[in-house]
């Protein structure tokens, strides 16, 4: 009969048991397994906060450039006899479009007064179409080869568009601009993008003193009046 401490070493010698290799795979399993979780959650934060930061640029991009194409408008009028109240001015809002003339900056493309319109296309793109200012009477072909575009959003489910006149009291909004003899003073514009809501852009709209009829000062930049 073997003593303990022969007994003893035969065991030492004979390895890990079936049982405990088992048991140590099951642990390393369960390692991996938490080892993938984590670099999966890790990939999938950055992922977001990349997400994140990416629609937070986009929204400071694209308000900065709205205000200052939309921010600025000209009270032009057309030349042509127009129907009984209908607008005179080359400003036209809906809730799904608006179209004015104001001055392009020149840091975005060639400087000076253009027409501008801002609508969703079909392809849940948010455009401003552009054509430069010629004096014509009336707004101008959105088809024509002059016309340029810029895509400012993609992914965009929707937008509406609101028009706030201070003359009211309390100041309303509506969904389109019917007033005759004056322009907005305010637009709001409302976003919903597949990243969700964007928080509503309200813009001040400020005459370009080259075009108000109160003005009586010098004219500055733009095209013609």
């Amino acid at each position: 009969m073997q003593s303990p401490g022969a007994q003893s070493r035969h065991a030492a010698q004979g390895g890990f048991t079936l049982v405990e290799l088992l048991v140590v795979m099951v642990l390393l399993s369960l390692v991996m397994l938490a080892t993938g979780a984590a670099l999966r959650t890790a990939s999938q934060t950055e992922e977001r906060v990349d997400a994140r930061l990416q629609r937070m640029d986009d929204l400071r991009i694209v308000s900065s450039f709205l205000r200052s194409v939309l921010g600025r408008v000209s009270a032009e009028k057309t030349t042509l006899p127009v129907a009984a109240g209908a607008s005179p001015y080359f400003f036209a809002g809906s809730a799904a479009t608006v179209s004015w003339v104001g001055v392009m900056p020149a840091r975005y493309g060639a400087a000076g007064r253009h027409h501008f319109r801002l609508q969703l296309l079909d392809s849940h793109q948010l455009v401003l179409s552009y054509v430069p200012w010629t004096n014509a009477a009336n707004f101008p072909d959105w088809h024509s080869a002059s016309t340029g575009s810029v895509v400012l959003l993609s992914d965009v489910r929707g937008m509406a568009l609101k028009y706030q006149d201070a003359t009211d009291e309390p100041p309303a909004w509506a969904p389109e601009w019917a007033e005759p003899t004056r322009l907005p003073d305010r637009i709001s514009i409302s976003i919903n993008s597949g990243a969700g809501d964007w928080p509503d852009l309200v813009i001040p709209l400020r005459v370009l003193p080259a075009s108000d009829p109160r003005s009586s000062g010098p004219s500055f930049g733009g095209g013609g009046r």
